[in-house]
């Protein structure tokens, strides 16, 4: 299976069901480790999954409260999808305002489950592909949950104060954010596929793309206003991105 996710946390108290999980996920090609409690599963370098399942009612900690606590106290942004016969509609939008991706009640048809992960992926790859496109992203179009999205809201509030700044550095956008530059190259990471950079990059080039669509400006002083001190730097960026150079781009538009 060629997939971008290899390692995935189940985080559930039935053996019996996690062994099934194990065997069947191991079959499509995934890696997988096993923890029969939340309190196991928080003791584990949690950045170093790719996806967790996870079950609601185990415990003393149940799969809501250690959603919450990777999200709010941990600030890890790992993809949660939650397996639980808690499926009322309530129990449904507790998961999902905790940072959940996906929710599938007990029990469930392993095939559904395998399909929802290759979903998943498939969305993960899309957002590097909208990046790469020239139209303006919402939070709400990259983003699967509520707390991915205030993240990113926030993050643009940041580059939109900054854009123009050619000294804006990942250092500093990391403490305009609040985080450290680690955590926020891992958040930036996991939600867009892009590093600190690029992301930074992408939202420049963007805001580049509307002044070409609006004024015949020379490329190169459009490069200075948003940020970029050589022009030609500026033109290899934006054909990374878009597939063609500044000027090509705008005979187009």
């Amino acid at each position: 299976m060629d997939t971008k996710i290899k390692r995935i946390l189940i985080v559930d108290d039935e053996e019996d069901l996690c062994e099934i999980l194990q065997y069947n996920l191991g079959n499509e090609g995934y890696i997988t480790e096993v923890a029969h409690s939340a309190e196991e599963a928080l003791r584990k370098p949690l950045h170093n999954f790719d996806l967790l399942l996870l079950d609601v009612m185990m415990g003393s900690i149940s799969g809501f409260k250690m959603a919450d606590t990777i999200r709010k106290e941990k600030n890890i942004n790992v993809p949660i999808i939650f397996l639980t016969a808690k499926d009322t509609e309530n129990d449904i939008l507790t998961g999902f305002s905790l940072g959940a991706d996906d929710y599938i009640p007990k029990p469930f048809n392993l095939k559904v489950l395998q399909l929802k992960i290759v979903n998943l992926i498939e969305s993960r790859r899309k957002l590097k592909r909208m990046f790469s496109n020239p139209g303006q992203l919402s939070p709400s179009e990259v983003t699967s949950n509520a707390v991915d999205e205030e993240f990113l809201a926030r993050a643009y509030e940041v580059l939109e104060k900054n854009y123009s700044e050619s000294e804006f550095s990942a250092s500093q956008f990391a403490s305009e954010m609040f985080v450290s530059q680690s955590l926020l190259y891992k958040k930036i990471k996991a939600i867009t596929d892009l590093n600190i950079s690029d992301f930074i990059n992408s939202y420049k080039l963007k805001k580049a793309i509307d002044l070409i669509k609006m004024n015949d400006r020379p490329i190169s002083d459009i490069a200075f206003s948003v940020g970029f001190n050589d022009p030609k730097y500026f033109s290899r960026k934006f054909k990374k991105f878009y597939g063609m150079t500044p000027s090509e781009f705008s005979l187009k538009s």
